[in-house]
């Protein structure tokens, strides 16, 4: 287990040099944090217009709520699998652009929406699961969902590859989580809980500053000016942790797959990642 938690160490690290190395991969999940946007109000406004989601029946409501998921998780999954795809060509040595991973998405358009689909069903399972159980289906839905993340985490490096269609994805997925369960675990929690610790500083940072300028009796001006100064450094927080988070993926997916023939890496540093796995 001390191996696989070291490991997901290193596989880690090596997200982060990745980045380093291509930060224009963040334009992907900022391009997709904007067409989630767009989706969200293409959905909110037509509602708006009712008074109300009450308005609707139970089985409309449900309805909505699965293609809402669909056309959500479809964006999602877009652009994950180009900045996944982005990152499979800095891992062949090459020198990803924002096109090239634009087209290998559009390559994987089908599958992409198959995918969605299927996740959108499984949310709306999840949140009928939620509602008619009470306290007990939050808990059931909770650990579904857990579960759910985990044994998916690496359908999008494998759709990227255009090797299975979108059940096939799923199944791929699964079983190389069995070899890579420990890396899978740790390396997701390790990234969220980092992050999380950033954003508890940002706002302790936040109270703390908000708190010393009204000791000073500053003028008004200086609290705009924190509070954005505040929520664009927990937007740049955001975007870097989905960015990390697809690398990982990319990299913890060479790695089950026993890639350790990656030029886009330091080799020594990875030395202790890329090897045969216990």
């Amino acid at each position: 287990m001390f191996d696989r938690l070291k490991r997901s160490f290193v596989l880690v690290g090596a997200s982060a040099q990745v980045l380093r190395q291509d930060k224009h991969l963040l334009l992907f999940p900022i391009i997709s944090a904007v067409a989630m946007l767009l989706v969200l109000a293409a959905f909110a406004l037509p509602l708006f217009g009712l008074a109300s989601i009450d308005g609707l029946s139970e089985g409309g409501a449900y309805s909505a709520a699965f293609l809402f998921y669909v056309v959500q998780y479809f964006v999602i999954f877009y652009f994950n699998t180009a900045l996944v795809g982005a990152v499979m060509i800095r891992l062949d040595g090459g020198s990803p652009s924002l096109k090239d991973g634009l087209a290998i998405a559009n390559g994987r358009i089908g599958t992409i929406l198959g995918y969605a689909v299927i996740a959108a069903t499984v949310g709306v399972i999840l949140r009928a699961i939620q509602e008619r159980v009470g306290f007990i289906g939050r808990f059931i839905a909770g650990l579904l969902g857990a579960g759910w993340a985990v044994a998916t985490f690496l359908v999008v490096p494998v759709i990227a590859t255009g090797a299975h269609g979108a059940t096939g994805a799923i199944s791929e997925s699964t079983a190389l989580l069995k070899r890579t369960w420990g890396e899978n675990v740790a390396g997701q929690v390790g990234l969220n809980v980092a992050f999380s610790l950033l954003y508890f500083l940002l706002i302790a940072g936040g109270v703390g500053l908000t708190l010393l300028i009204a000791t000073t009796g500053a003028a008004p001006v200086l609290y705009l000016l924190l509070a954005i100064v505040v929520v664009l450094a927990a937007l740049g927080c955001v975007l870097m942790h989905a960015t990390l988070s697809g690398i990982y993926s990319a990299v913890l997916y060479r790695y089950a797959v026993g890639g350790s023939d990656a030029p886009g890496f330091d080799q020594s540093a990875l030395a202790s990642a890329f090897q045969q796995k216990s």
